[in-house]
């Protein structure tokens, strides 16, 4: 074969070293090790299909149990690090360098390995950003995903949690590289080809079905009263204000007690087919209520969630779903959908400081983003106006011809001022910095950075730093909401009344809510059980969050 041809050669040679576990693309699970160890090659780059959700999780511990003798040196490129079986591969020596997105459950575990240099990185990146490169510069030579199903020739069904499979098969399958699908059953006939089966290289019957996190799942009986203020706050004082109907929550108790104030905080406010009708959103059980109330007219999905499937397939007006009824859903053009078609983004953080960088990394913690820094920044390829957009944009003021001026996406962290262990939410420096130093990263891993945030909710107010016309306003406007933290404390107060006066800082009393008022009473489902009720019995939730 010519020059030109040799990664399709090394394709086939790929291939038939594999052939022989196989009964034409069919593998059992019993030789998925024996298999892996036939087809890769030292230095391969590997993406293994974590996901925020589903885990490809038999082919990873496969990949765990090779022999690092035949099998090392892997370069791992996948969204999420969330199996213990994802660094048990860096532990062996059968990988060694990492690309990844999101690490959540496995965070304490990435950072200490980072600095036990027991991990090379490569970069901590968002979603998009992270597919983007498997078509530039970190195209997989093998892709090991998940599905839900496969017929006798190798087309996959991929069901509700699509996720990332396409985009990942598409960058391996078109660039000769190799496909290896897990699938939970070998079918007769799938109920929807999500991936043509040739684009397929091998099929491993699974030893049990992928599995799926809940990863969106809050349940109602744990929200604070706390929690219900800041979703109060942020209902009259950014949603209605800016009449947000395009939006994406991120995953927390606060954004969850929004979704559930809506039919009732919300109706009493007159907001019903003004605000939240068109999501980008993961089909979170507790916008059940809104949708079940009318509020919802549209939700498109990064994935699916655990227990929602019947919910999703009784519900077509609202969820995008196939001829099968399941849902379809797909990561990439849902954060491009968050990234450019949204008007809001609305999420969480560990740490913000003084200029109202976030990150959730800390000293001893790699989280990583996922897709928080595509949905939490404002898209200057944006062209296509909308009030929400033009509003942020004429308060973000500028110099300049008036007709040039750029609208504004809104990016708000609602954050208490002290989390989990009492840790403080704001800060002067970000630990991310201090991660950066000790591992001698030239990029420190922010996840939003602070000139693209619009507002910081807390129990304490709201911040509105459009309205901020210098760096002193901003940092005095986010001392201004940072409670009893020591930021907060060190809040110049006579200036922080300046802001109040203007409207950049505003209390609950500014916007004419009581905090008394903030009762969980308010919450239109306040158990698991009351989001069953509400979808007639549709949803059926994870067993852990059963209590009745």
């Amino acid at each position: 074969m010519s020059a030109w041809g040799r990664e399709r050669e090394a394709r086939d040679a790929r291939i038939t070293a594999g052939r022989s576990l196989a009964d034409g693309k069919h593998v059992a699970a019993a030789d998925a090790v024996a298999l892996l160890e036939a087809v890769l090659r030292p230095g391969d780059r590997v993406c293994l299909e974590g996901d925020n959700q589903k885990q490809a999780d038999c082919l990873a511990r496969a990949l765990a149990a090779c022999d690092p003798a035949r099998v090392h040196d892997l370069h791992m490129v996948q969204s999420g690090i969330v199996l213990p079986e994802h660094l048990d591969v860096f532990e062996t020596g059968v990988a060694s360098r990492l690309d990844y997105s999101y690490s959540g459950p496995q965070g304490a575990r990435v950072a200490r390995m980072l600095s036990e240099g027991r991990i090379r990185l490569g970069a901590v990146h968002t979603y998009l950003e992270l597919f983007a490169r498997y078509f530039v510069d970190l195209t997989p030579n093998v892709a090991l995903i998940a599905a839900v199903s496969a017929d006798r020739e190798g087309n996959l069904y991929t069901g509700p949690n699509t996720e990332d499979t396409p985009t990942v098969v598409e960058a391996t399958a078109f660039k000769n590289g190799l496909v290896i699908a897990q699938v939970n059953a070998i079918v007769e006939r799938v109920p929807r080809v999500d991936i043509p089966a040739d684009r397929v290289d091998f099929v491993v019957a699974a030893d049990r079905p992928f599995y799926v996190e809940p990863l969106f799942t809050r349940d109602p009986a744990a929200m604070t009263e706390t929690q219900v203020l800041m979703a109060m706050m942020a209902l009259k004082g950014i949603y209605a204000e800016y009449a947000i109907t395009r939006l994406n929550h991120g995953i927390g108790f606060g954004t969850a007690a929004i979704e559930l104030l809506l039919p009732t905080y919300g109706e009493r406010l007159g907001l019903k087919g003004k605000i939240a009708t068109h999501w980008a959103l993961n089909p979170h059980p507790t916008l059940i209520p809104a949708i079940e109330s009318g509020w919802v007219k549209q939700v498109h999905c990064f994935g699916s969630e655990v227990g929602m499937d019947r919910y999703i397939r009784e519900r077509p007006d609202v969820f995008f779903t196939g001829a099968d009824g399941s849902l379809r859903s797909n990561r990439a053009f849902c954060q491009t959908a968050g990234l450019y078609a949204c008007d809001l983004f609305i999420g969480s953080t560990l740490q913000i400081d003084l200029a109202g960088h976030s990150s959730t990394i800390t000293r001893s913690r790699a989280a990583g983003f996922g897709g928080a820094p595509n949905m939490g920044s404002d898209p200057h390829g944006r062209r296509h106006p909308s009030e929400t957009w033009l509003k942020a944009g004429r308060e973000a003021g500028g110099n300049g011809d008036p007709a040039l001026r750029r609208g504004r996406k809104l990016v708000v962290q609602i954050v208490e001022t002290f989390g989990e262990g009492l840790a403080p939410a704001f800060v002067e420096r970000l630990d991310a910095l201090a991660f950066a130093e000790t591992l001698g990263l030239e990029l420190a891993p922010v996840m939003v950075y602070g000139d693209d945030v619009t507002h910081i909710v807390t129990e304490e107010g709201i911040a509105n730093l459009l309205l901020c016309r210098d760096a002193d306003e901003r940092e005095q406007a986010i001392r201004g909401v940072a409670g009893y933290t020591e930021v907060g404390r060190g809040r110049d107060r006579a200036m922080v009344e300046r802001l109040r006066e203007r409207g950049i800082v505003r209390r609950p009393e500014d916007l004419g809510i009581e905090p008394l008022d903030a009762d969980r009473s308010l919450l239109a489902a306040r158990s698991i059980k009351d989001l069953v009720h509400w979808s007639g019995g549709l949803y059926d939730p994870p067993a852990r969050f059963r209590n009745w």
